[in-house]
């Protein structure tokens, strides 16, 4: 049902559109829908749009990444951190890489990746959410481009939480294999709310054109950057004239999610829908 009053409010503004019934100056940029998901079918992600990460990934994060912690239903995209204690079929005895030393993971949670053949570039991406605001989880909606590795692949941190602050990041390649230049924002949660803003669903967008990119939170702007000045140092490229696929995962602890003694779990991020839109 959401999607179709969804359909049938574009369908209605375009209209007024062509028939000029609009003022000039009342008219906002018009975008045609290209991709969509609504998550309207209960069970596992649309396949054909989404992938999963697997295992522990990046960033020292506690939790254990696996296809089962995401599930729709009633509407959603639920992605569920939990503390599940299970032996790390990686484990070598003696490692000194956080990814193969424990023995056990004890906690899990999902990652979900875009299929990269609906990669993106230039339009308007929105992502509507509803982020659980506790210290130790790190829920997050990101996108890096379709060639190079990072971060000379470019990433778009369109939202993170992490230490009761709401993030949004660009990052780059320094000279350094590895090493980012970061253009970061936040904002804290007490100024936008606190607790009661952050059990709300809001709307996290990114307008992507040929000269910039802007990242806002509902009506708020974040952070933009000039995409004449994004250059990589370490190839001469600038990541963001390219395509990319989106993630949204539920990070928890790691070296920014903090401490999770103290976290109520399970705990749920909830995605109500992602749209991506190109100018007509």
């Amino acid at each position: 049902m959401k999607f179709i009053l969804f359909l049938f409010a574009q369908l209605f503004s375009t209209a007024c559109y062509n028939a000029g019934e609009l003022a000039a100056q009342t008219i906002p940029v018009q975008y045609k829908l290209v991709w969509f998901d609504e998550f309207t079918k209960d069970g596992v992600p649309d396949p054909k749009k989404w992938k999963f990460e697997n295992g522990f990934v990046r960033n020292e994060e506690a939790q254990w990444y696996q296809q089962e912690n995401a599930i729709c239903e009633n509407g959603y995209l639920v992605i569920t951190g939990k503390k599940e204690r299970k032996p790390n079929p990686n484990f070598i005895q003696g490692s000194t890489s956080w990814k193969t030393n424990r023995a056990f993971i004890e906690y899990t949670s999902s990652s979900v990746v875009m299929q990269r053949e609906h990669a993106f570039q230039y339009g308007k991406i929105e992502v509507r959410a509803k982020i659980d605001a506790q210290t130790g989880l790190w829920p997050a909606i990101w996108t890096v481009g379709v060639s190079g590795e990072w971060p000379s692949n470019g990433e778009v941190d369109i939202m993170e939480y992490y230490e009761d602050k709401i993030l949004a990041n660009f990052a780059i390649a320094e000279k350094e294999r590895y090493k980012a230049i970061w253009d970061g924002a936040s904002v804290k949660l007490d100024s936008l709310g606190g607790k009661k803003w952050a059990d709300q669903f809001h709307v996290w967008t990114l307008e992507w054109s040929e000269n910039e990119m802007k990242i806002f939170v509902d009506d708020l702007l974040l952070n933009s950057i000039d995409l004449k000045q994004s250059i990589n140092k370490s190839d001469g490229k600038n990541p963001f004239r390219q395509p990319h696929y989106l993630l949204l995962n539920l990070a928890m602890g790691g070296n920014r999610g903090g401490s999770l003694v103290n976290t109520i779990l399970p705990s749920k991020y909830m995605i109500d829908y992602v749209r991506i839109y190109q100018k007509q």
